[in-house]
C-alpha cells in the first residue's frame, strides 16, 4: 500500500505511488477521465510539497509539475518536477521548469496551491510565463488574503490559460484532489481562518485506553517503529508541547531524530511551575526550550530557568487557548501535542486541537487507576462524543495507528477580495494608511525585507575576492566566525555558507555561538550591526525590485515584527531594538540622497 501524503501529518489520503505518473498522462479527453487524469496530477504536487512539511514554514508546502506538449488538449508526459524545500529557497515552480527545460514549451504546470508573490520579484510566475507554458492547473488559492489571487490575474494576464479546482474545475474527484492540497497545508488554511496554529494530539495507548501502569511507569507501551514515527512527525512542526507532569514523570527530550536539520521549539505549560531542576529539556545546545506558566509562580525557579537560558513566559490566567493564541502571534504555524489526559483534555475543551493520532498497542494493562489520554470533558452521553473526520487505518509494526480532524479544515474557496480590488470597489479605501509598515520572515507584503528572502548577494572576502551567499542571513551568521584561527570556526563559515536554506544558515550559527562562544571572533559584538548593513546594502543595490521597494517606503516607519528577537527585531509588544528596521531606513536615507542620508543616520543613533 502506498501511503504517500496519505502517510504525511496532515493527510489520511492515501495517493497513487509516483510510479503511477512514469508513463504518459494524457491531459486531453473529456468527463470524468479528463478530470481524474488532472486531478492525479494535482494530488501529484500535493505529494511533492509535502516532503518539506516541517522546513518551509512560515511558508506553505509547495509542488508544481511540468507535463509536455497538449497545452490545454493535449497529451503528453511529466517533463520537470519540483517542490520548495525551506523558506528562502528555490521556489518550486522554478525547479520544474528548469528539470524540464525546453518540453515546457506549450506544457502544463500542475501546481497544489497558488503560487506567492512573497519576494516583491514575481519569480515563480516569471519562471512559468518565461518557460513557455501555456496552461496552469491549481489545486487551491492562496489562503493568505494579500497573496489570494494575485498569481491568477497576473498568469491570465500573461495570456496562459489557468483553472483552478472548485471554481474552474468542479466535480468529486476534483473536489477530493482538492481536499489534499488543503490538507498539506493546514497550518497555513488555520492561520487564514483563525488565531491559533494547527494542533495535533499525539497519544500511544493499550488496547484498554490506558497511557500507563497505575504506578506511572510508561516505557513501552508503543513499539520501536512507532516511536520512530513519532520522531518523524515531531520533526514536520514547529514546536512540541508537554505538561508539568510528563517533565517529572519522564524527562522527555523532545527531539526529531530523525537525522534531518529542523529541531522543533519545546513548551512545557505548567501551572505551578513545580518541575524538577535536572531536566532534559534545560539543555538547550540543540534547541531551545519555552515554559510557560501562571503569573507569580515560584519566581526563584524563574530565574533559575533564565540562568539555563529557558525562556518563561507568564499568563494571567494560563488556558490553552490563549497559549496558542501567543505562539499565533510569535509566528508558529504547527503544533504537536504530546501531554497527559488533563492537559489534552483542557485543550480539546478549548477548542485548538485539530488532529488526533492515535498509536494503539495490541497490550492489556488493566488497573482501575491507571491513566487515560484524555481527562475529563464533562460527557455524560455517548451523543456527545465527538466523532473524528476523515479517519486513516494504518498499521506500524504491531500497533494500529488511528488518526483523524477533530475539526474540518477551512474551505477557503470564496474568493477574499485583496486590499486593491477592495479600494477599487470604495475609493475611500487605502490599501496601506499606517505611517509604520511591518514586515516579518517572508510572507508577508513587505517579507523581501527580511534576511530569509532568496536574494543572493555578491561579498568581497578577506583577500577582496568577492563570492556569492545564498542570502543575508548565510552571510551574517557566517561572520560570526570569520577570521578566527581555527579550523574549526572555519568548518562552520564553509558549512554555513553551504546551508540548503537561510534558516538551517541561522541554526547552524545560533547553535555554535551558543555550545563553543570560543569559536565566535572577538570583536563580533561590535561589527555586527556593519556586517549586516554590508550584505543588506549588496542586496538592495543589485535588485532593482527590491531598491524600489525600498524607496516606495519613504516617510514610514519601518519595524521588523519579529515578537521574539529582541535586537533585530520590534518585540512582541514593542519591547525590541529593532535593529534591522533602523538599518534598513538609513539604507533608504542612503539612497535617497546625502540630506536625507543623514536624517536616517540620526534614526539609527537614537
Amino acid at each position: 500500500m502506498a501511503l504517500a501524503v496519505g502517510a504525511s501529518f496532515f493527510s489520511p489520503i492515501i495517493l497513487k505511488p509516483r510510479a503511477a505518473f512514469a508513463s504518459p498522462v494524457a491531459c486531453g479527453g473529456g468527463g470524468g477521465n479528463h478530470h481524474a487524469q488532472e486531478a492525479a496530477l494535482v494530488r501529484r504536487a500535493a505529494e511533492l510539497a509535502d516532503k518539506s512539511a516541517g522546513f518551509t514554514s512560515p511558508h506553505p508546502n509547495v509542488g508544481c509539475l511540468v507535463v509536455s506538449g497538449g497545452g490545454g488538449g493535449g497529451g503528453g508526459d511529466v517533463a520537470g518536477e519540483g517542490y520548495l524545500y525551506a523558506q528562502g529557497t528555490k521556489p518550486a515552480e522554478v525547479q520544474a521548469v528548469e528539470a524540464a527545460g525546453e518540453r515546457c514549451r506549450g506544457g502544463t504546470a500542475f501546481l497544489n496551491l497558488e503560487p506567492g508573490d512573497c519576494h516583491g520579484d514575481r519569480t515563480a510566475v516569471s519562471a512559468l510565463v518565461q518557460a513557455g507554458i501555456t496552461r496552469v492547473v491549481i489545486g487551491m488559492r492562496h489562503p493568505l488574503q494579500h497573496l489570494r489571487g494575485n498569481a491568477i490575474r497576473t498568469l491570465r494576464g500573461q495570456g496562459l490559460q489557468v483553472d483552478v479546482f472548485g471554481e474552474d474545475l468542479q466535480s468529486k474527484i476534483i473536489e477530493e484532489a482538492q481536499k489534499a492540497c488543503r490538507i498539506v497545508n493546514a497550518p497555513l488554511v488555520y492561520k487564514a481562518a483563525s488565531r491559533v496554529p494547527f494542533s495535533v494530539l499525539k497519544y500511544a495507548m493499550t488496547l484498554d485506553g490506558k497511557i500507563a501502569a497505575s504506578s506511572g511507569h510508561a516505557a513501552w507501551i508503543s513499539s520501536k517503529k512507532s516511536r520512530s514515527r513519532v520522531f518523524e512527525l515531531r520533526g514536520r512542526s514547529d514546536a512540541i508541547v508537554v505538561g508539568g507532569n510528563t517533565v517529572r514523570r519522564d524527562n522527555p527530550r523532545l527531539t526529531a531524530r530523525h537525522g534531518g536539520g529542523h529541531l522543533p521549539m519545546r513548551i512545557v505549560v505548567t501551572q505551578t511551575l513545580d518541575l524538577p531542576e535536572e531536566a532534559n529539556l534545560w539543555d538547550i545546545s540543540e534547541v531551545s526550550t519555552i515554559v510557560v506558566t501562571q503569573r507569580g509562580a515560584r519566581k526563584s525557579f524563574q530565574k533559575y530557568l533564565a540562568s539555563k537560558g529557558v525562556e518563561v513566559v507568564e499568563f494571567d490566567i494560563l488556558n490553552p487557548r490563549d497559549v496558542m493564541e501567543y505562539f499565533y502571534d510569535r509566528g508558529y504555524l504547527s503544533i504537536f501535542w504530546e501531554c497527559g489526559g488533563t492537559l489534552a483534555a483542557s485543550a480539546i475543551s478549548s477548542g485548538v486541537i485539530h488532529k488526533v493520532f492515535a498509536f494503539v498497542a495490541p497490550k492489556i494493562i488493566g488497573g482501575k487507576n491507571a491513566p487515560s489520554p484524555v481527562g475529563e470533558l464533562g460527557m455524560v452521553e455517548m451523543s456527545q462524543a465527538l466523532d473524528l473526520i476523515d479517519v486513516c487505518y494504518e498499521q506500524v509494526g504491531p500497533d494500529m495507528l488511528v488518526s483523524g480532524f477533530l475539526q474540518p479544515i477551512p474551505d477557503l474557496t470564496p474568493v477574499i477580495p485583496s486590499a486593491n480590488e477592495t479600494s477599487a470597489i470604495d475609493p475611500t479605501i487605502t490599501p496601506y494608511d499606517s505611517s509604520i509598515i511591518f514586515f516579518y520572515k517572508t510572507w508577508d507584503p513587505y517579507g523581501a525585507f527580511s534576511n530569509f528572502s532568496p536574494h543572493p548577494i555578491q561579498m568581497p572576502d578577506e583577500n577582496g575576492n568577492y563570492a556569492t551567499w545564498s542570502t543575508v542571513e548565510h552571510y551574517y551568521q557566517a561572520h560570526k566566525f570569520v577570521g578566527v584561527d581555527n579550523p574549526l570556526a572555519q568548518a562552520c563559515v564553509e558549512d554555513i555558507k553551504s546551508a540548503k536554506s537561510p534558516e538551517e544558515a541561522a541554526r547552524m550559527g545560533r547553535s555554535v555561538q551558543r555550545r563553543q562562544p570560543d569559536l565566535v571572533r572577538s570583536d563580533w559584538e561590535s561589527v555586527k550591526i556593519d556586517v549586516m548593513y554590508r550584505a543588506l546594502k549588496s542586496k538592495f543595490s543589485i535588485y532593482p525590485h527590491l531598491n524600489n521597494m525600498l524607496l516606495s517606503t519613504a516617510g514610514s516607519v519601518l519595524v521588523e515584527a519579529s515578537p521574539h528577537d529582541l535586537f533585530w527585531g520590534g518585540g512582541r509588544e514593542g519591547e525590541g531594538l529593532n535593529y534591522l528596521g533602523r538599518l534598513l531606513m538609513q539604507l533608504r536615507s542612503e539612497f535617497l540622497g546625502e540630506t536625507s542620508a543623514t536624517s536616517g543616520s540620526s534614526i539609527l543613533a537614537a
